[in-house]
């Protein structure tokens, strides 16, 4: 092999807490190999998306031996950080959410943390993630996790109030393909328990349920997107699978799946279209508890806390960023945004869909207080308005960009 094309060393600038020797094995330029540029912009676009980076770049020089020196030079986020996520809208009671997270534990992408949450009843739940803990392609993730909330069950026209627990252990093997692909693949070992606290009745529908259940979980990723800071471009698929076995009758086993479809376009210097489309769908049986949820924090902005449940999604989200104030590490965003979305009902069919029931479009403003060098520091404010008949109003409080 030619050396005179060739990498003779590899350096880094700017690194505190990221270990250099993770990053050295995480990317493809490799000492002794010759210089690619393909691959350099590659590591680029891979190293920005760890957790405990915020960006980098690269320096290529000849040197004396008539081979290459590539120098990144590395901005790192500070990884240490709370969690906090608040929400309410005129017809339901505050909720919210409070944690602490190290999201570059040891400087090799790792997550370490856990939160306490209150929706009216309390939650908590402890999280360690170590995508790359076997080389630099292959890990784990792990979750124990104890979620309460009181939830509408639609037994007539008029919803019932249940007061649904979910406590469980989750352990998912994670292998990166590529710097754009990788999939997770595991299991969730939990239990349901469902309390009838008040509304209407039916005695073909238990007041009390409790049932134990595994979870088969798969997670395919195509990540293509590209970051300068805050501000992203490019394309992501995010694709779930899973399969559920019961240990109760009254639920059978059940399929659900659901692909989240992202679109970020800059626009100018500042500026930012940002796109999602979700569709999903499960077995349809026809059961008062239906797996897919309408809700604020998941899918419409201001629409209320799990006010609806049925067996298929369709949702697209699509809003438009800009800075409106910016200056060294502090960024002020203002976001305009349409929410909306369709459901398929327990035992339904897809003329649910087109159903003006079933349909909502919610649209709004919001603000968004950005550190550019602490890891998804993002606080966002989201006022949501209902444009279709009946409709809601409400704000959303939460950390991290909303999709």
């Amino acid at each position: 092999m030619s050396q005179e094309n060739s990498v003779g060393d590899i350096s880094w600038e700017g690194v505190k807490k990221m270990n250099i020797k993770f990053m050295t094995e995480f990317i493809e330029t490799r000492v002794a190999e010759p210089l690619d540029s393909l691959k350099l912009h590659r590591d680029v676009a891979a190293l920005t998306r760890l957790n405990g980076v915020s960006n980098v770049t690269y320096k290529v020089t000849k040197n004396k031996v008539n081979n290459y020196s590539v120098t990144f030079t590395v901005i790192e986020n500070w990884s240490i950080l709370p969690n906090l996520q608040l929400w309410t809208t005129d017809e339901a009671e505050a909720a919210y959410r409070v944690g602490l997270f190290d999201y570059n534990f040891l400087g090799r992408n790792n997550t370490v943390g856990g939160y306490f949450q209150s929706n009216g009843i309390p939650s908590y739940g402890l999280f360690f993630s170590a995508p790359f803990l076997f080389s630099a392609n292959f890990g784990l993730e792990s979750s124990f996790q104890k979620l309460a909330s009181f939830e509408p069950i639609f037994i007539t026209d008029l919803p019932s109030r249940y007061e649904y627990t979910n406590t469980g252990v989750e352990v998912l093997g994670v292998y990166r393909l590529n710097y754009r692909n990788s999939l997770k693949l595991g299991a969730n070992f939990f239990s349901e328990e469902y309390q009838y606290r008040s509304g209407p009745t039916d005695v073909n529908v238990p007041q009390f349920l409790e049932v134990d259940k595994v979870m088969i979980k798969s997670n395919y990723i195509f990540d293509n997107l590209k970051y300068d800071f805050y501000l992203v471009n490019g394309f992501r698929n995010n694709f779930f699978g899973q399969y559920v076995f019961s240990s109760n009758a009254f639920q059978n086993e059940f399929i659900i799946a659901w692909n989240d479809l992202s679109y970020f376009k800059r626009v100018g210097k500042t500026g930012n279209w940002a796109s999602r489309l979700r569709l999903g769908l499960s077995s349809n049986d026809s059961n008062p508890f239906a797996p897919f949820s309408l809700d604020n924090n998941l899918n419409i902005r201001g629409v209320g806390n799990i006010i609806d449940r049925g067996t298929g999604v369709l949702v697209f989200n699509t809003e438009y960023r800009t800075t409106i104030y910016e200056k060294n590490w502090f960024v002020l965003q203002g976001n305009a945004f349409i929410d909306s979305g369709s459901w398929r009902q327990p035992g339904g069919n897809f003329n649910d869909f087109i159903d003006s029931e079933n349909f909502r479009i919610y649209s709004g403003i919001g603000l968004r207080f950005i550190h550019k060098t602490i890891f998804n520091a993002t606080f966002r404010i989201d006022y949501g308005y209902g444009i279709t008949r009946n409709s809601s109003s409400g704000i959303v409080f939460g950390i991290g960009q909303y999709f």
